[in-house]
């Protein structure tokens, strides 16, 4: 076995050390649901065609609304507005992308990058 003091125990993995490291991984996760809350919020608007076509789309990449000026409506041209819609869309999303990574960026920094306390397991993070 193990010499008295030696052996595995609760604070085998750094005790106060680790207590410290989840406290900080329960507060990184706290402002990770209030970014994630604040993103849903928040609205961010793409367009196309100067302005024929804006779309409304969260922080979070959800459209929620769509605005077609009357004159890109043309009967016969049916694909061009179509066009119009998608690419007022994936600017709104580029948008809503640039949003997250202002908001979520320094919270990823803080966990590490990508190998940080996700590599921990731990729930949302």
């Amino acid at each position: 076995m193990f010499p008295a003091g030696d052996g595995p125990d609760a604070s085998g993995l750094g005790g106060a050390d680790l207590s410290s490291l989840m406290a900080q991984a329960a507060q990184m996760q706290q402002q990770l649901m209030a970014a994630q809350e604040q993103l849903a919020r928040t609205q961010v608007t793409g367009s196309a065609g100067g302005g024929l076509v804006r779309a409304t789309v969260t922080g979070a990449g959800e459209v929620i609304g769509l605005e077609i000026d009357p004159s890109a409506i043309d009967p016969s041209d049916a694909e061009g507005l179509a066009d119009l819609v998608l690419a007022a869309i994936k600017d709104g999303n580029r948008a809503a992308a640039e949003l997250q990574q202002r908001a979520m960026g320094p919270l990823a920094e803080g966990l590490g990058g990508a190998g940080g306390l996700g590599g921990l397991g731990l729930p949302g993070l």
